[in-house]
């Protein structure tokens, strides 16, 4: 019978957990000295647990099976925020270690391949996805050699550092690995609202990120009346008022938005802005929303031009992401292991976060389990999920690789 071993789960999340520990979090950020002891322990325990394990040539910790395929490929990363939380990505990597050791202990499943993957770099310290993106073949030798982190040292010179840059990349083998799992902390406070113990991913929302700049006229403050003055940060407080209601509108129960920074020039106490920046971001799993959101935006600065005092000019900040569906066939899978484990205790939710998954997917029919992060609480020092609920999910998770990789030989269900 397959079982997972709790003890075992537990212990090594916690050791992965004093690398970097700061506080009750981690600082662990990619290529970094800790990162690296890290990644060189995790490497220890994957070939501890009967998998061919490699540091590839961009940092990505790669465990792979040494039984046939087909492979069900299970990963995430562990790599963190400057200010990071123990499990965000840690906890999906070493749910792909327990699963691999408890597939192997039993009889009925220890034929099956299942291959874990730390991906490098998720989150952006140099350039984001970077494991993956290297996995699935895209081109990352640009950034590889233009890519900085905060203190200006070149993606490469890091790569060099920890004595990388010489070494092969792993590479998806589509003859051998037919599926991807990614499971995760929620990272919000869906789950943990609802009652719910489990999330069955549907979808990885799309995002926009725009800049708005305002471009009126610097003036004294205390000589311009109110009634002549071109104030850009007035303006700009006044269309956020406006966009709020307009895509009121247009949302759902999941979209949302943000404006995450405000610039203001000159930004003196004693001077009406002449030029104002806003830097927006919006995430929905509806393309078609999306969408909607871009024109109704668009028709707001139209508007707002239109009234001649301060002008208003779009651009994009990042490139546009579209939304990423998960694979219904492995949804239906996880969805069955957590009828069957924690009977009406699950449901299906986007993801409001980005993930490793979103790249993979174009390529692999990939999926994603979540667990409930207590108070809803990610990116922080104080995030964290109930032992009972990391047990359960990898519970869910052994079983639902099992039956993915029973459908992939060709075999009955359980």
């Amino acid at each position: 019978m397959l079982k997972i071993d709790p003890d075992r789960l537990l212990n090594d999340l916690g050791h992965l957990r004093t690398f970097g520990a700061t506080g009750p979090g981690v600082v662990r950020l990619s290529l970094s000295p800790v990162d690296m002891d890290a990644r060189r322990w995790l490497a220890g325990r994957l070939n501890d647990a009967g998998l061919s394990t490699t540091i590839d040539g961009v940092g990505t910790v790669f465990g792979r099976s040494r039984n046939a395929g087909p492979a069900l490929l299970i990963g995430s990363h562990t790599d963190t925020q400057p200010t990071g939380g123990w499990l965000d990505g840690a906890l999906g990597v070493i749910y792909g270690l327990e699963i691999a050791r408890a597939l192997a202990e039993c009889e009925e499943t220890r034929h099956f391949a299942v291959d874990v993957a730390s991906w490098i770099d998720e989150e952006g310290t140099f350039s984001g996805f970077l494991g993956s993106r290297s996995f699935v073949g895209e081109r990352v030798d640009e950034a590889i050699g233009s890519a900085r982190n905060r203190e200006g040292v070149l993606l490469s010179d890091a790569l060099k550092q920890a004595g990388l840059a010489e070494a092969p990349r792993v590479r998806l083998e589509k003859a051998r690995h037919k599926a991807y799992m990614e499971p995760h902390i929620e990272q919000g406070g869906r789950l943990e609202a609802h009652g719910k113990s489990i999330g069955v991913v549907t979808t990885i929302v799309g995002i926009r990120e725009l800049k708005l700049r305002f471009i009126g006229q610097r003036n004294h403050a205390g000589t311009t009346p109110m009634s002549i003055r071109r104030d850009a940060g007035a303006a700009l407080v006044a269309f956020i008022a406006r966009m709020d209601e307009a895509f009121r509108q247009l949302a759902d129960a999941d979209t949302v938005w943000t404006v995450g920074r405000i610039d203001l020039d000159p930004g003196s106490f004693s001077v009406v802005p002449g030029a104002a920046d806003m830097y927006l971001q919006f995430r929905d799993a509806s393309a078609g929303r999306l969408r909607a959101m871009e024109t109704a935006l668009a028709a707001l600065i139209r508007d707002f031009n239109a009234e001649g005092k301060v002008s208003v000019a779009m651009t994009d900040s990042e490139p546009p992401e579209e939304p990423v569906m998960m694979d219904a066939a492995l949804q239906a899978h996880i969805a069955g292991a957590a009828e069957a484990l924690a009977p009406g205790q699950w449901e299906r939710m986007p993801s409001g976060a980005s993930h490793d998954a979103q790249v993979i997917a174009h390529h692999v029919p990939a999926c994603m389990l979540f667990v409930p992060s207590i108070g809803g609480v990610s990116h922080d020092f104080i995030e964290d999920t109930a032992d009972a609920h990391i047990v359960l999910g990898c519970e869910v998770a052994a079983q639902a690789a099992a039956d993915i990789l029973r459908h992939l030989a060709g075999q009955s269900p359980r």
